[in-house]
């Protein structure tokens, strides 16, 4: 057993980028980083399940608007590489929430330097920006409250209202320094947000294609298959019923075994992950 549980955790650090020099949770001592120990940001980052659950919700959400929508189409290989998409995007919460200071704040300028050439023009001639600020908000949004649901539903389903207040208000500081402005920072002002934006969010025949670049490959490339189907399926499961309804999807009885398998591998996962993002940079903070 203990071979079985040393393969998997080798295999979510590789994941989240241990030994691969994009995150190094190690150095340097004492530091706490951007947020610390005992932070929600910490507790709700630190259960890998719910965690990649949250995050293929937050890829199908995110892709409902235009212009994120055509960030992904003209400057990814989404039909070949969307696994790595959701791979970097656990490597940038990783590092920014348990990487010492230095390194998250790297992480963060990578991606500003990035984003600098992702740009260009809708199908109706509006130009995107990834650098727009109003962009940058959705994407936060989609992704920040799509991990608190997956947290509550998977992990902890009794945090409070002034805990989830706490953890939206300290991950919108990550979004104001990618350059997203108007940033809401509680569980009502995200809930707001979420209902001013649908009239903007759409869904047409590219959307259909990026969502199955998805779905149609393992979501991570742990232990395999039957793990990653498990994962989709309750990212799925996991949209407001409003996104799920606008994808068109329709999971009925499956819902039930979405959820039930969700909780067997997430239990499996906790056994096996000893030496996670959190307990590592607790090390580094301690030392």
């Amino acid at each position: 057993m203990l071979a079985v549980r040393q393969a998997i955790q080798r295999q979510i650090h590789d994941f989240v980028g241990f030994g691969t020099g994009v995150v190094d949770l190690d150095l340097p001592k004492g530091d706490p980083g951007l947020f610390g120990p005992g932070t929600m940001a910490w507790r709700v980052h630190a259960d890998f399940t719910s965690m990649m659950i949250g995050g293929v919700a937050a890829l199908l959400l995110q892709m409902l608007h235009p212009r994120a929508l055509a960030g992904v189409w003209d400057h990814s290989d989404f039909r070949r590489d969307m696994p790595g998409r959701l791979r970097r995007t656990a490597q940038f919460v990783s590092g920014t929430t348990y990487g010492a200071t230095g390194q998250a704040l790297q992480l963060i300028e990578r991606v500003r330097s990035i984003h600098d050439r992702v740009h260009g023009t809708l199908p109706d001639g509006s130009s995107y920006s990834a650098n727009d600020p109003d962009l940058l908000t959705w994407v936060h949004v989609a992704e920040v409250s799509s991990f608190m649901r997956a947290h509550m539903r998977y992990h902890q389903p009794h945090l409070s209202k002034a805990e989830q207040d706490e953890y939206f208000a300290q991950t919108a500081t990550i979004a104001e320094r990618l350059g997203a402005t108007c940033v809401p920072r509680s569980r009502p002002g995200i809930q707001a947000y979420l209902h001013s934006i649908r009239p903007e969010l759409r869904h047409d025949s590219r959307t259909r294609e990026v969502a199955r670049a998805l779905l149609d490959q393992p979501a991570p490339r742990l232990a395999a298959k039957p793990f990653g189907q498990v994962v989709l399926k309750a990212g799925i499961d996991l949209l407001p019923d409003w996104a799920a309804e606008m994808h068109g999807f329709r999971l009925g009885i499956d819902r039930h075994a979405a959820r039930a398998g969700a909780r067997s591998f997430g239990a499996v996962l906790r056994w096996a992950l000893r030496d996670g993002s959190a307990i590592r940079a607790r090390r580094r903070v301690d030392a």
